[in-house]
């Protein structure tokens, strides 16, 4: 507890990312660390001592005893459990450490069940249903969006999904077998297209919260906006990408192997299991394409917000920044 805590230099910033989130390589050993899947394994009552040892770590005070190591792992988990702008727990199914064991699953199931219409209904649902848990858990949350707003996005989504997967599953009934198996990206990444702008619209109608370099608050732009969520519809598409455009093209060539027809029962096993190992490294990657913390020219702002921010700042504030979410 806090009364026990005594105030510990230990000569570090808790906030201060580990690696270098300006290169590539760096922001990929960032979510390598936090998307790790293991962490939705640890207990709820793990997480709130995560969550309060952060804290007590930025006021100062840490436990007597306590190493760097074990403030780096409370670091970790609650980077992975917790919202970077409200720091409210999120749900557990929207977490991108969810992505790997929940996008497996379904996404082996969209390649597997990929050939009559009502299969690809059904999990091209399934599919949307969990893309709106994990858009809406990762949005920009000072951007508050109403029930009403989720429910038009969620449906508008899923009508993209289903209406662009039923309509090429019909349009390739007579084309080569492998195109059929890439309908289900075709149709994840229209669906991503429309479900990220929808579900965060919020933030494109009122703007979101940019600040200067230290962090201190400048105003809401629209453009800030839409430049955040053309990065998280890019990350999105390129995570599913790899996964459903070459294992198709294996299991395709798999599929010709005497042995393989003998155990068909296990296909749908094993593209689940050859989905997980290509989230496994997908989903750090596709989060690292582009900062977190996103960067505007000044320049690039609305002409009102510009004028505002150099007549209190002058030309002391060339950029500004904000939480593109993921």
């Amino acid at each position: 507890t806090y009364a026990k805590m005594a105030t510990v230099s230990l000569g570090f910033n808790i906030d201060s990312p580990r690696w270098d989130q300006s290169t590539f390589v760096g922001r990929l050993k960032h979510f390598l660390n936090i998307t790790d899947p293991r962490t939705v394994l640890v207990p709820e009552e793990e997480l709130d001592r995560a969550k309060a040892l952060v804290e007590g770590c930025r006021a100062g005070l840490v436990p007597p005893g306590s190493s760097q190591d074990q403030l780096l792992y409370a670091k970790k988990l609650y980077d992975s459990a917790f919202h970077p702008d409200s720091g409210e727990k999120m749900n557990l199914v929207g977490r991108m450490s969810f992505q790997v064991p929940g996008g497996m699953a379904i996404t082996g199931c969209m390649l597997q069940f990929c050939r009559t219409v009502p299969a690809v209904v059904f999990w091209q649902w399934v599919n949307q249903s969990f893309n709106a848990f994990v858009n809406y858990t990762n949005r920009n949350a000072a951007s508050p969006i109403s029930l009403r707003q989720i429910g038009v996005a969620y449906v508008t989504a899923t009508g993209a999904a289903l209406a662009t997967a039923v309509g090429l599953n019909l349009y390739t009934k007579r084309a080569p077998p492998l195109l059929a198996r890439w309908v289900p990206f075709a149709a994840v990444a229209a669906a991503n297209c429309v479900n990220i702008p929808m579900m965060r619209q919020q933030e494109i109608i009122n703007g979101i919260t940019v600040t200067d370099e230290n962090n201190n608050e400048l105003g809401r732009s629209r453009r800030a906006a839409v430049k955040g969520i053309a990065q998280v519809v890019l990350s999105r598409i390129t995570m599913a990408a790899p996964g459903m455009i070459i294992l198709p093209i294996i299991m395709e060539r798999l599929e010709k192997f005497t042995f393989m027809q003998r155990i068909r029962v296990l296909h749908g096993p094993l593209q689940v299991l050859l989905c997980g190992g290509f989230l496994l490294f997908m989903v750090p990657a596709a989060c690292a394409l582009f900062p977190q913390r996103c960067s505007l020219a000044l320049a690039d702002l609305e002409v009102e917000l510009r004028d505002s921010i150099v007549a209190k700042h002058g030309d002391k504030v060339p950029y500004v920044y904000f939480n593109k979410g993921l």
